[in-house]
């Protein structure tokens, strides 16, 4: 998987790259916001359906909270305060979900969120904030909802839309759960209806649903399970025609493993890096990642790791895709597909500490699940807890702490060009500490985390690994206590409290020795 420590190569690793690869230049400074639409916030302007669960009551797998996009847009300030840039939505348009993954219909927003008034609002206020967004694309599968599936549900064989779908039977059982569906399905899931997109028709109609909101100003696409679509060149011209309305339109795709086959240049600029997730979680909560939290998602951050594997991992992932595509990672800890990362660490609010460390100052966008900021908890399977709503209106609920980390250390991102686009350079790794270093053009930011429950004191030598040798160690960022930094004779000597990480500013000066 790698080695203690290894040099990010300004060449892409893998084989038969393009010549070029091209990226968007704005998300490599953007910080994301994930938004589970239900569940964010919900406005006091629009008129509502009556049958709504309470806002504060427990989530439930078919209930609706009455969350809406007005609601996003009323709290716009909040989230620009905490440094957030751009917004990227579970899908928002007209379903019969509380996910709305089971789309009725991809060219009207949900009535529920506002409809397209709303939405059109939240887009011209975001733009005038200079704030992107990025949709949600369920382009492998429909629901039973959508148009052309239930005409066929209707009328059989008879439907002119047949073969937009594989059907095995007719009439086709889209009900009986007991029964397998009588028709290909995501998953064998009756409620998603599998797209045909080797149909000539329905490859048409998705990629003219992606122009048409690119067209109407969304600065890209989140993609829903991409791997699921295996027509041939599918992903490749949705990209062309994307980048054709906007060339630095942003495609993102949801695949959690090794994503080389997309990330060669000419289908997605990234994917959700839930490769980074699983070692940054296994490595900062260590043996405190609860299993059952975990088991049975994509991703394996049980049973932890040490500061040597964790550096072999993210050695790893550094060589797996060229540079540019590296810097538009979308990269995270937790989304509504997993449990909450507190959940995951046991409620350890050092691991969140130290974890959201890593995510802010690692080679990518980073991404937060909304209301991580702010310390909500809960488990995905099988209560829903990790899609609980914001709570807005009872802020004692809130860790204070967490989130005046979490603005502190995207002011330290946004002001330090180095933790955007710098090279990545692993400079120390044992069981218990790891350290890195992000240069660029001159500046040179360290960054070290100690996992262990007892304070550390080490020495990086730091000769020959960096481009240029410091000679002053300014701490910009503690997780907690009171860290020391010593620069001597081309080594730098630290001491870290327990379970404490840092970001130093180091820089070459004519110094000798500078301690902080």
């Amino acid at each position: 998987m790698g080695t203690q420590q290894g040099k990010r190569s300004p060449e892409p690793r893998s084989n038969d790259l393009p010549t070029a690869v091209v990226t968007p230049p704005w998300v490599k400074q953007a910080v994301f916001y994930q938004i589970f639409p239900d569940r964010f916030a919900k406005s006091e302007s629009l008129d509502k359906p009556h049958n709504l669960e309470p806002w504060d009551s427990d989530p439930t797998p078919f209930g609706y909270k009455g969350g809406d996009l007005v609601g996003v847009r009323e709290r716009l300030d909040y989230l620009q305060d905490l440094g957030v840039t751009a917004l990227y939505f579970n899908p928002i348009f007209q379903s019969a979900c509380n996910h709305r993954y089971h789309t009725h219909d991809y060219y009207k927003v949900d009535p529920l969120l506002g409809g397209d008034e709303a939405f059109d609002a939240l887009l011209a206020e975001c733009r005038r904030r200079g704030m992107r967004i990025v949709l949600d694309g369920v382009f492998n599968h429909a629901s039973r909802g959508f148009f052309p599936f239930n005409d066929v549900l209707e009328n059989g064989p008879a439907s002119p839309w047949l073969d937009w779908f594989t059907f095995y039977e007719h009439p086709a059982n889209a009900y009986d759960h007991g029964q397998p569906p009588g028709y290909q399905a995501w998953v064998g899931l009756h409620a998603l209806p599998k797209l045909n997109t080797d149909n000539p028709q329905v490859r048409e109609y998705l990629m003219r649903v992606g122009e048409y909101w690119l067209r109407k100003g969304i600065d890209g696409w989140r993609l829903d399970v991409p791997s699921e679509i295996h027509s041939e060149g599918f992903w490749q011209e949705f990209r062309q025609r994307a980048k054709a309305i906007n060339p630095e339109a942003y495609i993102v795709g949801e695949i959690w493993g090794d994503s080389r086959q997309w990330l060669q240049g000419d289908q997605f600029d990234g994917v959700m890096n839930y490769l980074f997730a699983e070692a940054a979680i296994a490595f900062s909560a260590g043996h405190r990642v609860r299993r059952e939290t975990v088991e049975d998602r994509a991703y394996a951050p049980w049973p932890g790791i040490d500061g040597r594997a964790y550096a072999a991992k993210i050695n790893h992932i550094l060589r797996l895709y060229p540079w540019p595509i590296q810097l538009t990672q979308l990269n995270l800890l937790d989304s509504h597909d997993t449990s909450r990362f507190l959940t995951i660490a046991g409620d350890d609010r050092a691991s969140v500490r130290l974890g959201t460390l890593l995510l802010f100052t690692f080679p990518g966008a980073p991404s937060i699940y909304y209301g991580d900021e702010i310390g909500l908890t809960g488990a995905l399977p099988p209560d829903h807890w990790a899609r609980k709503t914001f709570p807005w209106d009872h802020p004692e609920r809130w860790d204070l702490d967490a989130l005046a980390s979490h603005k502190e250390l995207i002011a330290l991102r946004q002001s330090h060009p180095a933790l955007q686009t710098g090279d990545y350079t692993s400079l120390y790794a044992d069981p218990d500490v790891y350290a890195f270093a992000r240069t660029l053009e001159g500046s040179t930011m360290i960054v070290a985390v100690n996992v262990a429950e007892a304070g550390r004191r080490f020495e990086i030598p730091l000769t020959g690994a960096l481009p240029a040798q410091p000679a002053a160690a300014t701490l910009l960022f503690t997780t907690d206590g009171s860290p020391t930094a010593e620069l001597v004779a081309g080594a730098l000597m630290l001491t870290l409290p327990a379970r404490c990480g840092l970001v130093l500013n180091a820089s070459p000066v004519s110094h000798d020795r500078v301690t902080t």
